[in-house]
């Protein structure tokens, strides 16, 4: 039997979502609770793996057991084994050909930036942070070079194991609210630390260290080293994963924890 989780973490307390030897890892977390609850070793896959110090609204993953418990075991019963930073928000049995990560039509990123003189504190942790006033309508009008298929290397991390750097970016924006930049980006899937450092450049932006067209440059440069540098961990939510409906997946029901929507 295969079973759909949704999952949400605050990941600051963790080495990212990949197990490592080392542990303190959010699949390590995850796949020891889950293992209570089976009472057998579980592994599981996601759609999105994230790195150390990022969080999740709604992260989904899967998993295979031959036990049958009902779907609040795999919620509430996994949950009081989990830390309380993570939380399984749903479960649901789903066909043995659905798969988190090769099933996923698209994937949504968040960055929250704190954009004021101060650093934040009840914020820390949460958002990234940018001390200098930032022009929104330069940032926004860099966004928009971004979209459609590119070849992303001038903001892929130097260790991304992705086949191609190639991507369809289909959403990216920039807006405000408050003290707050609020970035959103819609993909079908991303380069390591592509998010992080697509916002890097376009806070290069906002600073007027460059112009809006700087990025369509950047684009065609394919060269990391031209770009910005990778901005903060902490301001950088995985928001969610799209699927074809004939899943019948539970997804966006965690949207909501993410107050800035």
């Amino acid at each position: 039997m295969r079973i759909a989780l949704g999952i949400e973490y605050e990941g600051t307390n963790f080495y990212g979502w990949q197990s490592q030897a080392g542990g303190g890892t959010v699949q390590d977390a995850l796949e020891e609770a889950l293992s209570r609850i089976a009472d057998a070793p579980t592994r599981v896959v996601c759609a999105g793996r994230t790195d150390s110090g990022v969080h999740a609204v709604e992260q989904v993953a899967h998993f295979d057991t031959d036990v049958v418990r009902p779907d609040t075991a795999w919620v509430r019963g996994v949950n009081s084994h989990l830390p309380d930073s993570i939380a399984v928000r749903w479960a649901q049995p789903v066909a043995d050909d659905f798969h988190a990560r090769f099933s996923a039509l698209g994937r949504r990123y968040r960055y929250l930036l704190l954009n004021r003189g101060e650093r934040p504190g009840l914020m820390a942790h949460r958002v990234g942070w940018f001390h200098q006033p930032l022009n929104l309508e330069a940032m926004t009008a860099a966004a928009k070079l971004v979209l459609g298929e590119h070849d992303f290397s001038a903001f892929r991390a130097i260790e991304c194991q992705a086949k191609s750097p190639v991507k369809v970016l289909r959403r990216a924006d920039v807006r405000r609210q408050g003290d707050v930049l609020v970035f959103d980006f819609e993909a079908s899937a991303f380069l390591h630390h592509m998010v992080r450092n697509l916002v890097g450049a376009l806070v290069y932006v906002g600073k007027g260290a460059h112009a809006p067209d700087w990025i369509g440059e950047l684009l065609a440069s394919r060269n990391r080293a031209n770009a910005a540098p990778t901005f903060a961990a902490c301001g950088l939510y995985f928001v969610g994963v799209d699927y074809d409906p004939v899943w019948q997946l539970k997804v966006g029901a965690g949207e909501t924890a993410l107050a800035l929507s």
